[in-house]
């Protein structure tokens, strides 16, 4: 396959970006999105140019490092991370536009690399829970019904990967912070912290400068992992019955 990229590259924060075009030739069908970005870098490296940045890790779909917005779809078309992305999914000749994660809460650290840590500054905001730890506790010491246990169970499979953000024409974190509020806040391990874990963790949120949530789903769409739109109501549900809760105080 012969490909055109029209990549963007950006030196630093401070820097101003722009898009660069590149020619790529002897692409396979198989090769994941990432493998053929390294075929490009490894070409510039030859030529002596700058390679591109771009976030990787486990290359398997389990980290959410590979944040990348291919031809305006957050991680591209097909419903799986960027490095799980092959090049069957394009076809020879294609011009492919790569971006960065567009939001204000993830600015660009160099070309495709943005800082995230917005979302680590969420989940710290959440604490601890206050149930003892140590050795494992007995399977059936602390009965947990089994649609409680689905639900946290699918709301704990959010990697953070940050294409909620990128595909919410807000750059909202909504979907982001209600797994990780709900899969807490619906066990009896998180309950102690149940008001405190959502009132600040929303907060957070909003204080790093995340758009306003306002039901799109694109977040939904985007998503990798299957978190559901339905997520957000739930936490809504979670921040109201908090609010109503602390003002009795």
């Amino acid at each position: 396959m012969k490909l055109t990229l029209r990549v963007w590259r950006q030196k630093n924060a401070d820097a101003e970006g722009a898009m660069s075009t590149y020619d790529v030739d002897g692409i396979s069908q198989d090769m994941s999105f990432l493998e053929m970005l390294d075929t490009l870098n490894e070409e510039l490296i030859l030529k002596g140019d700058d390679p591109v940045a771009f976030d990787h890790d486990c290359r398997e779909g389990i980290c959410g490092a590979c944040s990348l917005v291919i031809n305006g779809d957050a991680h591209g078309p097909e419903r799986a991370t960027t490095c799980q992305l092959h090049m069957r999914s394009f076809q020879d000749g294609d011009t492919i536009d790569i971006e960065p994660w567009r939001a204000s809460a993830f600015p660009v650290v160099k070309d495709l690399v943005v800082d995230r840590t917005a979302f680590d500054r969420i989940i710290q905001a959440g604490g601890y829970i206050s149930a003892p730890t140590g050795a494992a506790p007995e399977a059936h010491a602390t009965p947990v019904p089994k649609p409680d246990a689905d639900f946290a169970f699918e709301h704990a499979e959010c990697i953070g990967c940050g294409a909620c953000v990128a595909a919410c024409p807000n750059g909202s974190a909504m979907l982001f912070t209600s797994a990780k509020v709900n899969h807490l806040n619906v066990l009896p391990q998180g309950a102690p912290e149940r008001e405190t874990r959502v009132l600040d963790m929303v907060g957070q949120m909003d204080a790093e400068g995340f758009g306003g949530c306002t039901l799109t789903g694109e977040c939904a769409t985007a998503c990798p992992k299957g978190i559901p739109l339905m997520s957000i109501t739930s936490m809504n549900k979670e921040w109201l019955r908090a609010t109503r809760k602390v003002a009795k105080r």
